[in-house]
């Protein structure tokens, strides 16, 4: 017989779907037992087969509701862009259906971007490309980690849990020094935390960066928000 879930099970799972598979190969990477690109490659093998089974575009990008739980979970992102806009690039674009709801949503709030986009996965680029034929030749694979990319851009969205959590803080600054334009910024999130916490945030802090603003938005679960953050480089 299954034991029920327990509360931290339900809050872990309403944080990530897929936190126990994440956490083993977190643990394996740490244990020594895989390294950057073994752990790459873990990630990669758990969301790539899903995202591409899925009949949705949200669901080829990793969310499981529909379009106006989406539009909930990501729109919060408009208001942590800067008022003058500019080329955005999106780092896990997945199918590219960040990119496209992204810019419709800033356009309606008065702000133009251009949408970038770049995954790990071959698939999920390819995707992106087929999905968003205007925008093929701006869409790349690649690991960001390292990433060298052809030009730089005046915001990078990205996620932290894209490389191993032993080397975020070396992932941090080569985005802000190889891939962030001088004066632009780069957007942490969306992420679910604890409404009380701040631990990602804090986590960047520690870095040495300076954090300019967050927002956030409810999250189904009670104890959870929907949250990012950006810092902001000197021109």
């Amino acid at each position: 017989m299954n034991a029920e879930p327990s509360a931290a099970d339900d809050l872990a799972s309403s944080k990530e779907r897929s936190w126990r598979e994440a956490a083993a190969i977190d643990a394996a990477y740490k244990a020594g037992e895989l390294d950057q690109e073994g752990w790459h490659e873990a990630v990669r093998a758990l969301i790539e087969p899903a995202y591409l089974a899925a009949d949705n575009p949200r669901a080829q990008s990793g969310h499981s509701g529909d379009p106006a739980r989406w539009e909930h979970a990501r729109r919060l992102l408009t208001r942590a862009l800067p008022a003058s806009g500019g080329d955005l690039l999106d780092v896990g674009c997945a199918n590219g259906h960040l990119m496209e709801t992204l810019t419709a949503w800033a356009a309606e709030d008065g702000i133009h971007i251009q949408p970038y986009g770049v995954d790990i996965s071959l698939a999920l680029a390819a995707l992106a490309r087929e999905r968003c034929p205007q925008w093929a030749s701006r869409i790349w694979h690649a690991n960001a980690m390292g990433w060298q990319p052809p030009r730089t851009f005046a915001i990078v969205r990205t996620g932290l849990d894209y490389v191993p959590p032993q080397l975020r803080g070396a992932y941090v600054e080569h985005l802000l020094t190889q891939v962030v334009a001088p004066g632009g910024r780069l957007i942490v999130g969306v992420f679910n935390e604890e409404r009380d916490q701040h631990l990602l945030e804090r986590e960047v802090t520690m870095m040495g960066h300076h954090v300019g603003g967050r927002v956030t938005a409810p999250h189904r679960h009670p104890a959870l928000l929907y949250k990012a953050f950006w810092l902001d480089i000197s021109p």
